[in-house]
């Protein structure tokens, strides 16, 4: 007798095929902890780039060297990560996420003890060797939250961690704005700075050290079932069909994602650039407030970090990612545009509240930029999207804080913040022509409807195969047969 193939077996196939893709899907306790970790290293390197920019002046003081060249120690963060992200990006993919945060946090230790070793005027030198070596380590930290909250939360919580992973960055940031100044006052005595630039040097190299026998110890490679379906849909792929090579081609011919690429470039670069350029706009026009200067700082970031938190946890109950995006950007226009025209008035609080709004919106606007990208380009590695968005960011970061600090020198404040209004107001326009294609959440829901389909497959073939006054009843006798 020839066997027949049972209706709805086709479907039954299916369903489960995706129910094997899926199979073992549960959230790990250790997830935050992962995160935590993360977040606290990348504090610490975010702190170490703007440490030097957010007193400028003292420091410029301290080595005999021009503003400029201080500024030069807060764009190696830019220049270093640009020709390096492909081989860190390649070594992500490969390697994991274990062997990139051991780097990543030993980096960051390594150069905090070598600056330790410029505490003598003469000694400029080696603090740029310290900072180029916090420079290296910051490559293997920036593309890593979307990557993190791929492969360690659930799709209902996904954007929120990768906000999360993006805070400890900027509450890093926001920190070497608020320390510094504290730490290190203006005093003219060389003896009695170097004396204050030790202590800030020393707690840096300490908690940076703790943080990586943390990592040594705590962190992991990946839970031990994936969290979401799409992430569980990545992992069964052979190891073969991925090509490095391919998958950056896809990304450059994915043209939603080369319009996000080149705004999300404008948007960051211009928040690079205000960062490393705001003690000297401060100071301009309050002078000897150094300390309001860092506390100005401290408002942007914070406030952005309460954007950032926001926006991930709208993002994953509305999965509204280009309208979200869109508005965001729209704000951080329009933020910036009042801060431009506030900040030469005379009344400091004015300049908070001016600098609060700004920072809501633009820095609020970084973690929207990886979760959109990792939509638009799934199943592509987030590693490598969030590292071609950061490459973006670091070369207009590096030519606005050049180009706004020589307008600055020459036309004043008002004219070099509004040169990065008009790239903002470029960059708005271009983000309205990018088309939410959510890829990732396609996957999620196509998933979802294969595995359910396949179930009701199996109950209503079950039903066809078992009920006597079915027309097909002699296919329940023949499965019965071939049982025997």
């Amino acid at each position: 007798m020839v066997k027949r193939e049972p209706a709805g077996a086709s479907a039954l196939a299916a369903g489960g095929q995706a129910a094997a893709a899926t199979a073992g899907v549960q959230l790990s306790r250790l997830r935050w902890v992962v995160l935590l970790l993360f977040s606290s290293y990348s504090l610490c390197n975010g702190f170490q780039w703007i440490q030097y920019g957010s007193i400028n002046n003292i420091f410029a003081r301290f080595y005999g060297v021009s503003a400029f060249a201080i500024d030069w120690l807060s764009m190696s963060y830019m220049l270093t990560y640009i020709p390096l992200l492909f081989p860190v990006a390649w070594l992500l993919d490969k390697r994991g996420l274990r062997l990139i945060a051991l780097v990543g946090s030993a980096l960051n230790a390594l150069g905090a003890w070598v600056k330790l070793g410029s505490l003598k005027p003469h000694l400029f030198p080696i603090t740029v060797l310290g900072q180029v070596i916090c420079s290296l380590s910051q490559v293997f930290i920036l593309g890593m939250p979307s990557r993190i909250a791929s492969v360690w939360f659930g799709s209902r919580e996904v954007s929120t961690a990768c906000s999360i992973a993006v805070f400890g960055n900027q509450l890093g940031i926001a920190t070497g704005f608020l320390v510094p100044p504290v730490l290190v006052p203006n005093v003219d005595d060389a003896e009695k700075l170097a004396y204050h630039i030790s202590i800030m040097f020393f707690m840096t190299a300490g908690v940076a050290t703790a943080l990586f026998i943390l990592v040594v110890i705590v962190f992991k490679e990946k839970p031990l079932h994936p969290p979401s379906r799409a992430q569980a849909l990545i992992q069964s792929r052979p190891t073969q069909e991925y090509s490095y090579t391919q998958s950056i081609l896809r990304l450059f011919r994915n043209a939603n994602f080369v319009l996000l690429m080149l705004t999300y470039g404008l948007n960051t670069g211009c928040f690079y650039a205000l960062s490393t350029l705001l003690n000297r706009m401060v100071i301009h026009h309050y002078p000897r407030e150094e300390v309001n200067a860092g506390r100005i700082g401290l408002t942007i970031i914070l406030s952005g970090m309460a954007g950032a938190l926001i926006s991930g946890v709208w993002l994953d109950r509305t999965k509204t990612y280009k309208q979200t995006t869109l508005a965001v950007y729209i704000m951080s226009l329009v933020g910036m545009i009042a801060y431009t025209f506030t900040l030469s008035l005379g009344h400091l609080w004015v300049v908070f509240v001016t600098a609060g709004m700004l920072g809501f919106f633009m820095t609020g606007y970084l973690p929207l930029g990886f979760e959109f990208a990792a939509e638009l380009t799934y199943p592509e590695s987030e590693g490598t999207s969030s590292g071609l968005l950061n490459v973006s960011a670091q070369i207009f970061g590096i030519a606005f804080t050049i180009g706004q600090g020589q307008i600055m020198d020459h036309f004043g404040t008002k004219a070099g913040n509004l040169f990065l209004c008009a790239f903002l107001l470029l960059g708005t326009i271009m983000t309205a022509f990018i088309k939410a294609d959510l890829r990732r959440q396609q996957a999620n829901l196509g998933n979802e409807q294969t595995r359910l389909q396949g179930r009701n497959q199996i109950m209503d073939y079950g039903t066809v195969a078992c009920n006597p006054n079915s027309i097909n009843s002699h296919s329940c006798s023949l499965t019965h047969t071939q049982r025997k």
